[in-house]
Parts: C-alpha cells; structure tokens; sequence
C-alpha cells in the first residue's frame, strides 16, 4: 500500500489501494458490500462532511435512512514490500501501460520499490521472503493421465473389441456344449488373454506417459544467467524470483514478465504467445516491457523481473495445457496397418474353415469319438446338432484369436519406451518418438564445428599486432596507447562478464565459451581491470555478434576527453578487409600495403591451418559527434586500424574420430558445416577423419557458404553428395543443403545449438540440438537434444535408432511364424479331420508366448557393434525384408510338417490315444516357439547366443514359459485340455522343437535377392 495520510473524502484513494490478492472470498464480498453501501450513502449526503479515524474506525454514513459500520479486514502488508502493489506491476505488463509506469516512477522507481540493485542484483539471503510476497516461477501442470485412462483407451481397439466378441461367443458356445463347470474354459482364458494384453499395454502407455512427463521437466528445466550479490550466475529458470536481474541473449527464452533495464538491438519473438510472426523492439522509451515465454530474436539486454508462475500470461497458459504423449510414430502407424491385414486374413480363413467345417457336417463327412456318422438327416436330435454346430463355430473362433496379432503395436510402445530410457542415460534426450526410429534410417548427418566435433573449452594460444608475433606475460611491449585500445575492445565489445570477489581470489568468467578465453586472456595477459574500464567510457551504441556478419561493434565515449572509438571483433579476415592501417606494438600506425596485406593474411591462415580460431579487433576513432541518437544508428566499417589478432585453440573430441569412423561405417556420411574459416575448417575436419590428411585439397570436398549459395540449382544438386566441408556458411547455407540432400533421397540428420539454425533443425528428418551450447530457440525445433554436445552422442542416437527398427523386426518375424503355422495346421486338420488339434485355451496361451512374452524379451535387446556395420535402412524399404521372410517359411514350414505328421499319425507313432497325441502336439509347438525365439534374436547371424547374458529380461521370460508350460501340461489338464506327458514323450518334444535351431543356422547359409519378395507377387 502506499504511504499517504488519508483525508477526508480520500475514500477512494484508500480503497483502491487496497491489495486484494491475499483475501479470502468472504472478505471480498464484504469489501464489494462496503463499496455498494458507501456509494449509495455520498449520493445522498454528498454534502456532509466525514470524520474518519484512519486506526480502527471507518466511515459511517449519518444518513437516517441506514447507518452500517462496516470493518473491511487488514491484509499482512508485505514485509519490507509495502510500497509495492503487485496487481498494479502486473497489470501494468500486461497491458503495456506506459502511462501506469511512469506513475510508478519509472524503471528507477519500480527498482527501488523491489529493493533492487540493477548492478548487483538481489541479495542471495533474500530469495525466501520474495517467493512469500510474490510467488515462485513455477505453476501447476495437469497431472498426467492416469493407468485407468490407458486402460479405456485400450478396450476401443478394434483388435480387443473383436476378441472380446470372441471370448462372448466361446464362453456361449463352451457352456451350452460342456455345462458351466467346463464349459467356461476357452471363453474365460480368452477373457484372460485380453485381458493380459490390455493391462500391459495400458501399463506400457501409462509408463511412457510418466517418462514423457519426466522429460518434459528436465526439458522445462531453462538455465538463466541472473545478477545476484554481484555476481552473474547460472540459475533455473524456476528459481527466478520478483526483482531478479537477468541477463539475455539471442536465443534465450525470456523466464519471466518484466521490464527492460538497458541493451541494444532488441528483437523479442512473441509468436507463442501473440501469434504474431514479426519480431517486436524492445527499447527503454516505446516499449520496455518483456513476456514470459517469448524468445530473444536479435541483441542483448538486462531485464528486471515484475511477475513470475501464475501471474504471469505464459504460466497461466502453460497451466491450462496437458501434453499428448499419443503420439503415432510413422513405424506405428505401418504396424497397425500389418495388423490389420493379418487380422482380415485370419478373419478370411476363419470363414473359409467354418464353410468347410459345415458342409462336412451337413453333408454326413464328419464322425463322433466312436467312429459313427455325426449327422444323420431329420433323425439327428436337434440339441446334438446345436451342439456340433457349436463346436464349428468355437474352432473358427479360435482361428481368429490366434490370427490376430495384438502384440505388434504392443512391440513398438515397449521397444520405443525402452530405447527412450536408455537414450537418456547416453546423453541423448528424445523429444519425439518419431525420431527414435528415423534416426536408423540417417543417410548424412549435417554437423555443427564447434562443441560438436571440439570440446568448445577455448583458450588464446597465439597473439599478433600487425606483423609482430607477442609472446605470453609480454604487456610490457606493448605501447599505453595500444593496450588502452585493445582494453577497450575486448571488454566492452563482449558479452561476457568478470567477477573478481572481495577475498580476491581467481576472477570468474561468465559468458559463451570464446567471451571467456578471449576475457581470461585478456585479464591474465594484458592487466585488464574490468570494473576501473568500465569507469573510463560510457557505451552508446552495440551491434551485436550474429552468425551472418560473423562480427560485433560497439560505439563508446571516453569520460575524460569526450572522444569517440568504434571497435570491431569477429572473424579476422573479415575485419582485416575493413581496415587501411595497422597498429606496431610501438604505438606506430601504418598503413597496409599490398605486401603488408599479404602477410597479415597468411598470419591468418596459418594460425587458421594449425586448428586455431582466428578472431581480430579494430577500432576507428569518431571525430564529429552529434547527440543526435540517428546519426550514429550504424557504426563505421571502412578505414579502421587493426589492433591485434588472436588465435583460439579450441580442441577436437577424444572421441570424435572414432564416432566418425562407426557412421562411416554404418554407411553414414558426415558433413561438417561450419562458421569458421575455410583453413580452420580443413584442419579440424582433417583432425576428425572427415577429410583425410592427404586429400584436404581434393576438389568439391571443401566448399565456402557464399559459393554454395551462388552454385545453380543443377550444380548443386550435383554437388552436394561430394561436399564434405562447409566453411564460413550462414544458417540459409545448412539449410539450402538440408533441402538439396533430401531431395537427392537422403534422410538426413542436421546438428545445430544457434536461433538461426532452427528452420535447418526443422527442414531436417532428424533435429538433433546441443543441450549445452544451444539456445531455447534450437531445442525446441529439435527432435532430439544432445545433453554434452558430443559426436560421440549422435553416432550412439545413430545406434539406438537402428536398433528400435531391428528389434520390431525380430518381433515381426517371431510372430508371424507362429501366425503361420497355427493358421495352416488348424485349417488343414480342420478341412480334413472336421476339428482342430490345438484348442483355444491352447492357441491363447501360445499367442500370450508370442505376444506378451515375446515382446517383452525381443523388443528389450540392446543394440550391438554389428548394427553399425550395415547400410541404413531406406525411406520406402519393405517393413518385412527378403531375409525375414526366408526365416520365416523356413521356421512354419519345418512346424506345419512335424506337428501335420503328428495329427495325422501321432497316435500311431507314439502309441496313444488322442487325447495325448493332441497334448504333444501342443507341447511341442509351444517349444518350438521358445526355440524359435532365439533364432529371431539374430535375423542373419548365425551365433543367436551373442550378448544373450546381456539380457537378463530375456533369459527370465524363456526361464518362465519353460516353467508355466510344465504347469499347462502335467496340472492344468482340464483347464488346458492336456494330459501328463511321460519323460520320452517330454524328451521327443524338446529335441524336435531344438531342431530348429539348426535349421535357423543352415537357412541363413542361403542368399536372397536384393529385390523385395512382395514385389515379385505383385508383377
């Protein structure tokens, strides 16, 4: 509230000063009743005059028509924030009043009131007692969708909706045929089957929705440069509190509503918050007022924190917004379709047995357990045909709950959930599924230099002033003149900041990675005292660094003469092009000749072919001066002297060279585009294995953005698959490369940490952002962050991606071969023998094998070194390869031929009755999948047992169907319709089902075309 001594008839003041944000719903109301009462009584005594007792009496009206008194509660001022009104600083955001901020005094005022230090920020002690007053940085999300969701979701799938009719129309069947007692076995375990698949499937989503909420906090989880105790520090974005200095860059997401303090070339992206596409100034006098959400486009400024969480726009957006982790991935989406068309086949031979199984019955060719005819005209009872009927049905049923395989979408929600989680933990955070599975399918990953394939740990190795080479600690050679200069240009023109604490300990340096070298050299080297420089000049005008003019200017005045410079940083033969002189170390300037230009040029390239970061500093002196802030809008760039140039050591990964082999190896191109020069850009590429050592000159390998830019569309197409260097490009360069690669074909993946590499990110197949280097701009265009900026990372994503698509495959073609030979053998025992050998309970239970089971055990494996030694996977490659399906016929057809043999003479070989012979039957399907389950381990290699103690999921589920199919067999036989096998019928089952294994090993002996086999089906 604010100050005043309150007057007579200074109601209104009083009142509308009033903070209502801590009262409770009855005291508003008693505060809407005292305003109703109070403006109805002056209407009618407005002349009368009003005593009021400001302590503890308020006013009454003396009118004799109603006199109240009215006591409107107290609210706790804020403590030490009495003289804020917080609805007055929000309100005065959000609706960009001018007018409302300048009764608050402005900038300065609104500083003061938060008892703030706009130099040193807030005191660290005084964090709890602003998030009391004002709140904290964070709101509420919707909390995620819960099991019971998942569960709902899963029972409208057309596939359980078809089962559950089944398991109905069983369970009738079974119980009109065998008495409740029996009779509800089938219906029931298949009841039981679905009900399996459901609360597995909803537990998958339901987990990956808890792991997409996961991630989406760590992805929240902004760091934000701030000002606290006089130190410019890294903090989350949630711990931002109401009077925080915060310091922004391109890139940044601005953490908060606030005012601007002061910065230069302000340019704000609010399209998330308006929709609107231009870019907004930011500037002290037309508009100072900054959004939560919104994304610094251009320049750099201090920002002072009004609101934060709830009280702000974004935040109450943001709370009102549920993620979607439904996401269909484009292998989804081809799943579903596969398990459709097996589910109408299966529907199809499901008919097809009914209509034989039927005209069989009808037409007499069918014999009860005796050996008599079943169906014998009008004189068949009709409960006995009702019942055989039934039967009919019951096996068609079966067919169609065998033929339909639930478990594939199943696979993929299971592998893409686990191979997020293990992405995580190598540094790879995955922000949408798609990009999990694409990623195997990478032809060329476009890679960014710096951070990337180099540590982006930059120190300053090598020093020139004009032709003269200056050795470490050698400050004392250098002229008064020339070092003040230099001082000048390295610590105006930055946007890094020293911190030299009390107790004068080692300065801390805050800011990009070059900022930092480039200051610690600069204060190690040259005596810089930042906080005595920064008292000599005031700065009047900044252009900052951007990726296109690869260089930052500044325009200062010095304090004690009024004299003006220009400085200039960036790129050292960009700078050199704008200078006409040179400063000697002696002070002496002198003009650059031809012969002097030359030299300076290849001082340049040889620092730049020795790996180094060429950076130069110029400065022009001002010599009119107008305070007419438009004269100056743009600084000088022609005629400056060059003060000195610097080389930046910045080294290769350990790892780099070895991530860049296994791509290579796997049949991915790298390409390296870059900012620096053409030399530095060799040399590193060279360092890495992009180029080879001797082939750094070859021709087309090496190209510079601006000759790529100005190539025809036919040249470059042409082109671009030999490219293997890009130097001094521009964002428009990566991505006018992204678009000629993906349309020569290429799946490409494009690495990228800057605001101008977002349309590339997005034009991409697979965005892969740096999580440490890059912008809130770049992350959110990306699919994929990687968390320690390392190449090493992306060849890992390379890896996973390729195993989540091999793991689908290895479930596909499990599955299948079960699908396969369950379907031929009950359709041709069924058409021959008018029954099926394997019951319903039987088939459910090997289909809870292949679906549940199965795709916990295969969709879990861990990808392998020889995932890396394969070609990628094609955009339009068949789901189900030539490989698979060689496997595949294999595996049915030894099945369909043993278990075939068996119905049709198992009782005569094993001397048993049928009802055992069925048993082995089923026994030993059931073995032959547990089998064939290694096999699918290994679609080529012929060692299935390869990193198998690696995966202990796997071993425990083998170890567990092994265990409940001993159950099935020797405890369950009503249940299962089984009988107790003796030790040689167990012995024969195992062996036959082992011979598969052999089998696998010889078939991958033969060679299959590269054509796909649907093809030849198709023509």
């Amino acid at each position: 509230m604010v100050s005043k001594e309150i007057q007579p008839h200074d109601f209104r003041f009083m009142l509308y000063n009033i903070s209502t944000t801590t009262f409770t719903k009855a005291q508003k109301r008693w505060r809407l009743a005292y305003f109703t009462i109070h403006f109805s009584n002056t209407l009618i005594s407005i002349a009368k005059n009003v005593v009021v007792n400001v302590s503890d009496k308020l006013p009454v009206s003396h009118n004799p028509y109603s006199v109240i008194k009215v006591v409107i509660p107290k609210a706790d001022p804020a403590p030490g924030f009495s003289h804020v009104d917080q609805v007055d600083l929000i309100d005065t955001v959000k609706t960009k009043d001018l007018r409302k901020l300048h009764k608050l005094g402005g900038v300065e005022g609104v500083v003061e009131s938060l008892e703030t230090d706009l130099d040193n920020g807030i005191n660290g002690r005084d964090l709890d007692r602003r998030r009391s007053v004002f709140g904290s940085n964070t709101y509420e999300k919707r909390p995620p969708k819960g099991l019971l969701y998942f569960v709902i979701e899963a029972f409208k799938d057309t596939t359980i909706i078809i089962l559950l009719g089944c398991a109905a129309l069983s369970l009738g069947f079974g119980i009109k045929e065998h008495g409740v007692e029996e009779g509800w076995y089938e219906g029931g375990s298949i009841f039981v089957a679905v009900f399996l698949v459901i609360v597995v499937s909803a537990i998958s989503n339901y987990r990956q929705e808890i792991q997409f909420n996961n991630l989406s906090k760590i992805s929240d989880n902004i760091k934000i440069d701030v000002v606290r105790d006089g130190r410019r520090q890294k903090i989350s974005i949630f711990d931002i509190v109401v009077g925080d200095v915060a310091i922004l860059n391109i890139g940044d997401q601005i953490p908060a509503d606030g005012l601007f303090v002061d910065g230069y070339s302000l340019l704000v992206d609010e399209s998330s918050m308006t929709g609107e596409s231009e870019n907004i100034t930011v500037d002290a006098v037309t508009n100072p007022f900054l959004f939560s959400g919104s994304k610094v486009a251009d320049g750099h400024c201090r920002m002072l924190v009004l609101s934060v969480g709830t009280n702000t726009a974004w935040g109450r957006m943001m709370s009102s917004i549920t993620g979607d982790s439904n996401e269909q991935t484009p292998l989804q989406v081809r799943l579903n379709k596969l398990t459709s068309s097996i589910g109408k086949v299966g529907l199809a031979v499901a008919f097809l047995v009914l209509v034989v199984m039927l005209i069989r019955y009808f037409t007499g060719n069918t014999e009860d357990e005796n050996g008599k005819r079943e169906y014998n005209g009008k004189s068949t009872n009709i409960n006995v045909v009702f019942d055989s009927v039934t039967r009919i049905f019951s096996a068609a049923v079966t067919i169609v709950v065998v033929a339909i395989p639930e478990g594939l979408p199943l696979a993929v929600t299971l592998t893409l959930a686990y191979s997020m989680k293990r992405m995580m933990a190598d540094q790879a955070m995955v922000r949408k599924l798609s990009a999990c599975e694409t990623m195997g399918s990478a032809t060329v990953i476009c890679t960014d230099k710096t951070g990337t394939l180099t540590t982006n740990q930059m120190t300053v190795t090598k020093f020139w002033i004009g032709l003269e080479y200056i050795e470490r600690d050698s400050s004392n050679v250098i002229a008064t003149d020339v070092l003040e200069l230099l001082h000048e240009g390295v610590g105006f023109n930055t946007t890094g900041t020293v911190f030299k604490s009390d107790s004068g300990s080692v300065p801390e340096y805050s800011g990009s990675p070059t900022e930092k070298a480039m200051l610690s050299w600069a204060v190690a080297d040259l005596d810089l005292d930042m906080e005595k420089l920064k008292q000599t000049s005031t700065v009047l005008q900044v252009e900052t660094f951007n990726s296109k003019k690869k260089r930052s200017g500044i325009l200062i005045r010095r304090v004690a003469d009024n004299r003006m410079n220009v400085h200039w940083k960036g790129a050292a033969e960009m700078v050199l092009a704008m200078c006409s002189k040179y400063y000697q170390s002696n002070g002496c300037i002198k003009t650059i000749n031809s012969d002097e230009r030359t030299q300076l040029e290849n001082i340049i390239e040889g620092m730049a072919a020795s790996s180094l970061r060429c950076i130069a500093f110029a400065y022009k002196k001002v010599l009119e001066h107008r305070e007419d802030s438009t004269v100056y809008r743009t600084l000088s760039e022609e005629g400056l002297t060059l003060l000195g140039i610097v080389g930046l050591k910045d080294p290769c990964r350990p790892g780099a060279k070895k991530a860049i082999e296994t791509c290579r190896s796997a049949g991915v191109n790298i390409k390296m585009i870059t900012g620096d020069n053409v030399f530095t850009a060799k040399a590193i590429a060279a360092e890495c294995g992009i180029l080879e050592f001797g082939q750094q000159d070859c021709k087309g390998e090496v190209v510079e953005g601006v000759e790529f830019r100005n190539y025809t569309d036919e040249e470059r197409m042409r082109k671009v698959d030999s490219i293997r260097v890009m130097a001094r490009s521009s964002p428009f360069d990566k991505l006018l490369m992204v678009q000629c690669l993906k349309r020569k074909g290429h799946v490409v993946a494009v690495t990228g940490d800057g605001t101008n590499d977002a349309p590339a990110l997005k034009e991409a197949d697979i965005g892969l952002s740096m999580g440490i280097q890059g912008t809130e701009v770049a992350k959110q265009s990306s699919d994929i962050v990687i968390l320690d900026d390392d190449i090493a990372s992306v060849s890992t994503v390379l890896m996973w991606g390729r195993c989540v698509y091999n793991n689908i495959q290895k479930f596909i073609q499990f599955q299948l071969t079960v699908n396969v030979a369950a379907l031929v053998i009950n359709f041709i025992a069924a058409v021959s023998a008018g029954d099926v050998p394997l019951t319903a309970v039987q088939l459910l239970w090997v289909n809870l094998i292949m679906d549940t089971l199965g795709a916990l055990a295969l969709a879990t494996e861990r990808p392998t070194d020889e995932l890396m030694n394969k070609p990628p996977v094609g955009r339009v490659e068949p789901l189900i390869t030539n490989v698979m399906w060689r496997n595949l016929f294999a595996q049915s057809l030894y099945q369909i031929i043993i278990l075939l043999t068996f119905q049709f003479r198992g009782k005569t070989i094993f001397d048993v009755n049928e009802r055992v012979k069925n048993t082995i039957i089923f026994n030993t399907f059931v073995f032959c999948q547990v089998f064939n389950e290694f096999n699918s381990r290994k679609l080529e290699q012929r060692n299935i047992f390869r990193g198998i103690h690696t995966n202990r999921l796997f071993l425990g589920i083998t170890g567990m169907t092994i265990i409940l199919q001993v159950v099935m067999v020797e405890f369950l036989k009503n249940f299962a319709d089984t009988e107790k096998l003796n030790g040689v019928q167990w012995g024969v089952c195992i062996a036959i089902a082992a011979l598969s294994w052999p089998i696998g090993w010889i078939v991958k002996l033969i060679p299959v075309p590269d054509k796909p086999f649907l093809k030849y089906i198709r023509y």
